[in-house]
């Protein structure tokens, strides 16, 4: 997320920002989970700069299905394709990690040249000024009023050592207020008592530490001795006032503030740290050809014990219903193949559809693209799978592992044709749609209009890449 807004420098630098992103996170962490960490945030990002959220929501949401392609672990399908071909990760991500580059560039291309003008129009011209400003300026005016707070040392005082302060302030505004040509009274008082009672008040009281200051009208004649007098005395006081009393609770609650706040970035710190490197010791498994399963589920629960909380949060975020929905599904399809139909449509398009000749890869791709829409892609991959393995084999080994890669490429991207053509499209739009602050529709006919292109093009192009393999 961060990285998306970093030094961006414009509309059109934040939405090929997107693209990227997107797509290389599917990679590593599935498409339906970036779609579902990311959307909230680039509709934030959009309505925070003035820009209409429509072509970053379609950039995510088709670049992290294109992304997705690149992996076995990207999507469900292709870790289906990947268990079923026993292709090792590092030959999948080879296969189809160039086609995925391409494609997401492409793709990123056509977003621009789809909303280019939407994308040149000045924030001035799209709405009214941000409110930030205002709301901050509105902030410092309050935070500058007065408060019980800032007045706390009137009311720690004692009355005794209100009396002694505010008596000689009273009398000489008593004296002032009589008529200018009336000699003043002189009158002795005793500031070194004042002050030393003052003292004794002050380091007894532990809720206030602030320095007291008394001051003394005379007799116009003493006036400047005086004065001078007690100023030196005043400040000697006020001198060990402070060298004497204790710290202030205020700078040791800021002390304590300031090592929480210290404690929670190193841990922050520490997390990432441990996020980073048990991803990056995951990704070296998988292209060591270890166990795909084993390794995602050990990755998982370290992350979990070095979390130190109770699991019981992580476990109520397992959608349980979409394990028991593929779970159905796949007796669902497995029932449908025992009945037949599939083998006899397949023999019907099995001699023109075979990866050997460009009409075969594109018959192909047609069937998986239309296949993918109607049925979804992974019951596609179920259908089609082994059925199309088994026609390349019979051309070669390296035909084979081709048409599992082919199989993943096109039953992806199909996914970007139409808004149902994919889980990550609805929880993009699902996502958008509930934002509770930046909502925002994103309509069936929206993405069927910019999908058709986009897909046909980028399947095109992935798919001369992935046969050249």
């Amino acid at each position: 997320g961060n990285l998306l807004s970093w030094k961006s420098r414009g509309s059109k630098d934040l939405l090929f920002r997107v693209c990227i992103v997107s797509a290389i996170a599917s990679a590593l962490f599935t498409n339906d989970t970036c779609c579902v960490v990311l959307t909230e945030f680039i509709l934030k990002v959009a309505r925070q700069n003035n820009l209409p959220p429509q072509p970053f929501l379609l950039a995510l949401a088709t670049s992290s299905n294109i992304g997705s392609a690149a992996t076995p672990i990207g999507n469900p399908q292709n870790l289906v394709i990947a268990v079923e071909s026993g292709i090792s990760f590092g030959q999948f991500l080879l296969g189809v990690f160039p086609a995925m580059i391409v494609g997401v560039l492409t793709n990123a291309a056509i977003l621009l040249c789809y909303f280019w003008k939407y994308l040149s129009v000045e924030k001035d011209q799209e709405g009214g000024q941000p409110a930030g400003p205002e709301v901050v300026a509105d902030d410092e005016v309050t935070s500058h009023r007065f408060t019980p707070a800032r007045m706390s040392h009137v009311s720690s005082l004692n009355p005794d050592d209100m009396d002694c302060i505010s008596e000689p302030i009273i009398r000489s505004n008593s004296v002032r207020s009589t008529s200018a040509n009336e000699n003043l009274r002189s009158r002795s008082v005793n500031s070194e008592a004042d002050i030393q009672l003052a003292i004794k008040s002050l380091r007894a009281s532990s809720m206030s530490h602030e320095m007291v200051e008394v001051s003394t009208v005379t007799d116009r004649r003493d006036e400047g001795a005086s004065s001078r007098k007690f100023t030196r005395t005043a400040s000697q006081q006020r001198s060990v006032i402070i060298e004497d009393s204790p710290p202030s609770p205020a700078s040791n609650g800021d002390k304590e503030k300031e090592d929480e706040v210290a404690e929670k970035r190193w841990r922050v710190f520490v997390w990432k740290t441990a996020v980073y490197l048990i991803t990056l010791g995951m990704l070296i498994a998988l292209l060591m050809g270890l166990n795909m399963s084993w390794t995602a589920i050990t990755a998982a629960l370290v992350l979990l014990a070095l979390d130190f909380t109770d699991a019981q949060a992580c476990l109520e975020k397992v959608s349980y219903s979409l394990l028991i929905f593929f779970c159905g599904m796949f007796i669902t399809v497995d029932g449908f193949n025992k009945t037949g139909i599939p083998n006899t449509l397949w023999e019907l398009v099995e001699p023109y559809s075979r990866i050997d000749s460009a009409k075969g890869v594109a018959l192909l791709a047609v069937v998986i693209l239309i296949l993918s829409n109607v049925a979804s892609n992974v019951p596609t991959v179920l259908l089609l799978g082994t059925r199309v393995a088994a026609s390349a084999a019979a051309i070669s080994h390296d035909s084979e592992r081709k048409a599992w890669l082919i199989l993943a490429w096109v039953s992806t991207v199909a996914g970007n044709l139409t808004l149902l053509g994919s889980a990550a499209n609805l929880i993009v739009c699902e996502q958008a749609r509930r934002a509770q602050f930046f909502g925002y529709n994103l309509s069936f006919w929206s993405h069927l209009r910019f999908g058709v292109p986009s897909t046909i093009v980028v399947t095109a192009i992935g798919l001369l890449i992935v046969t050249s393999y």
